[in-house]
């Protein structure tokens, strides 16, 4: 009897993600221009799997530009975005459902209530078993009060943890996270911080985010990526770009870069 061959590769099945060991993302030359503008101009990076990528700058660096992409709400003028080894224009469908995104400055549909629009979410994302799912999001970042709760009265800080519960909600294999913090009491984002460090540790999931908050990018962040006016002026740990600019910490870096014109 012939020998059954080995399903192939792909870095996509649950059976294969243990062993993919390529960059989870992977940005090469993109360049997104507005009208002339070139809000991100020839920017190159990689996440690895596992791994928390903190993306700094000012505002109007291209931070959120570069996210917009990653998910798919605008596309790259020029250059390539891979994920799990596998090109974002050609396999946008089959990538996103592995990914997930959260931003402060995004909100849900105020109609419905806490738990109903992590049942779209989850619907969506085809997780199974929703309910206990969502139960556990909501113990997590202290909403379990508010499950039954319309959107449109919730605080600032409670509809920034849902929109995080929702980014969890599919267990995703890349986050992309727009301010994770933003709006979040002191506890809510300790206990934030330890949960994204815990999923990349635990279930090799790829962390994006972006943060004004220097500290906690210091303290969770394998390694930077520092934008400025589009451009990418610097990569690497947190303790190598504070060296590169000759700062005493990340907040130091920062502003001497933009105070300064260092870049």
């Amino acid at each position: 009897m012939t020998a059954e061959k080995p399903p192939p590769f792909d870095p996509l099945h649950e059976r294969d993600l243990g062993a993919f060991t390529g960059p989870a993302i992977e940005l090469r030359n993109i360049t997104k221009s507005f009208n002339g503008f070139k809000a991100v101009d020839d920017a190159s990076f990689e996440v690895m799997p596992g791994e928390i990528l903190g993306l700094l700058g000012p505002n109007g660096a291209g931070k959120t530009t570069i996210i917009h992409m990653l998910v798919g709400l605008t596309t790259p003028t020029s250059g390539s975005i891979r994920m799990f080894g596998l090109d974002l224009a050609a396999h946008r469908e089959t990538i996103l459902g592995r990914v997930n995104f959260s931003s402060s400055y995004v909100s849900m549909p105020y109609s419905l209530t806490v738990a109903e629009c992590l049942k779209v979410f989850a619907r969506l994302y085809n997780v199974r078993r929703p309910g206990p799912r969502i139960d556990e999001l909501l113990a997590t970042f202290g909403m379990s009060e508010v499950k039954n709760k319309p959107v449109r009265h919730l605080s600032t800080g409670q509809q920034t943890r849902l929109n995080l519960a929702k980014a969890f909600i599919n267990e995703p294999k890349i986050l992309l996270l727009d301010e994770p913090t933003a709006s979040l009491d002191p506890d809510i984002a300790d206990k934030t911080r330890t949960l994204l460090v815990q999923v990349a540790e635990k279930k090799r999931t790829s962390i994006l985010y972006t943060s004004h908050n220097m500290q906690e990018m210091e303290k969770i962040s394998a390694r930077v990526v520092f934008m400025h006016k589009g451009k990418v002026i610097a990569t690497g740990r947190p303790a190598d770009v504070v060296r590169k600019f000759e700062g005493h910490d990340l907040e130091d870096a920062f502003l001497k870069v933009i105070r300064g014109g260092r870049a």
